[in-house]
């Protein structure tokens, strides 16, 4: 029954240390700053963190459940509002911790000084991320086309960096900064059909009407021309005169699936062409050269050449590439002998 009356002056005891391990505090500036301030700042920035976390999630799950509302749209109000929210949870976590924004002056000369020295490329590309959210020049599902040679999809616009997914599937982190100072193709800005030339040539003496025809049924199989009928049908041109064919073009315009994946479509185009070419027995061209002898040597007399004849028999002996191969190989099958424990090949 002693032990009692004891658990009470415990938990007192632990609410006091408690306390005054919260009164702890430090001066910084001529500023108090107590721990218990600290901490209670923490939680509540991290309480900010959550909701926000919450927030867009709450927001992509209404996108995704109204498809005809603008995507893009969202994305934008979504990223505003995180950063908003954020801003209002630094400064009011400041607040809590005894930070007044008076003092604040210090830091931001301070930051001017970072941004001055080594800070300024950051700062570019987040207030270049401001610019593309409200500039709507770039949305989030567009398909560009960078002056450095990237395309893809647009995925996220960051704070630093803009997501780019290409066909292949690589995700690659182009500097927003990028975007807004250097070239950009918007392959879909306005509308998402496009226009494509797929150049090809024939051989000299081919009919041109023949030509014709054979590409103009390579565009109707293949599914994702847009229209063959009216301004959009496909057409044929004929634009020059090579060394050894015609040069033509088949203009085509891609519907909306194939206009951001030009690798292969251009290749399903080329497919057809060559099944076209086929049906009608229209020669491809090849490269065609005259030859005028004017004079001829007999060849040198190949006496004292059969051992250089024999060694080259087996087309390996002057093959340099083939040799070193074979040569690592034999080492290679040495050191298993020699050695219990495999050994990778010397690959040469």
């Amino acid at each position: 029954m002693a032990l009692v009356p004891a658990a009470p002056t415990a938990i007192h005891e632990g609410i006091t240390q408690v306390d005054d391990w919260l009164g702890l505090y430090a001066t910084i500036g001529g500023m108090k700053i107590y721990l218990g301030s600290i901490l209670g700042a923490i939680l509540l920035f991290a309480g900010f963190l959550i909701g926000t976390a919450i927030l867009k999630r709450m927001l992509r799950r209404y996108a995704q459940r109204n498809p005809q509302v603008d995507q893009s749209t969202f994305y934008t109000v979504e990223r505003l509002l995180h950063y908003l929210l954020l801003v209002i949870g630094l400064l009011w976590a400041l607040d809590v911790a005894g930070i007044p924004m008076a003092k604040m002056t210090v830091f931001a000369g301070a930051l001017g000084v970072g941004l001055g020295f080594g800070l300024q490329a950051i700062f570019n590309n987040f207030v270049s991320g401001l610019i593309l959210l409200f500039d709507r020049s770039l949305k989030v599902g567009d398909f560009v086309e960078l002056a450095s040679g990237v395309h893809g999809h647009v995925r996220e616009i960051r704070i630093r960096a803009t997501l780019i997914s290409t066909n292949d599937d690589i995700d690659i982190l182009v500097p927003n900064s990028e975007f807004v100072t250097g070239r950009v193709v918007n392959w879909t800005l306005r509308e998402v059909a496009r226009r494509q030339k797929i150049p090809f040539g024939v051989a000299y003496g081919t009919d041109k009407e023949l030509v014709k025809k054979a590409a103009l049924e390579a565009a109707a199989a293949v599914p994702f021309t847009l229209t063959l009928d009216g301004p959009r049908a496909p057409q044929v041109w004929l634009v020059g005169f090579g060394d050894s064919s015609l040069d033509f073009q088949l203009v085509v315009w891609l519907n909306a699936e194939a206009t951001r994946r030009v690798g292969a479509i251009t290749a399903a185009y080329y497919w057809a062409l060559h099944s076209a070419f086929e049906k009608y027995a229209i020669e491809l061209p090849f490269p065609q050269r005259d030859l005028h002898v004017r004079s001829w040597v007999a060849p040198p007399s190949r006496a004292g050449r059969g051992t250089a004849d024999s060694a080259a028999a087996d087309g390996t002996q002057d093959n340099d590439a083939a040799r070193s191969v074979e040569r690592g190989i034999a080492e290679a099958s040495a050191a298993r002998a020699d050695s219990p424990t495999p050994q990778d090949p010397d690959a040469r």
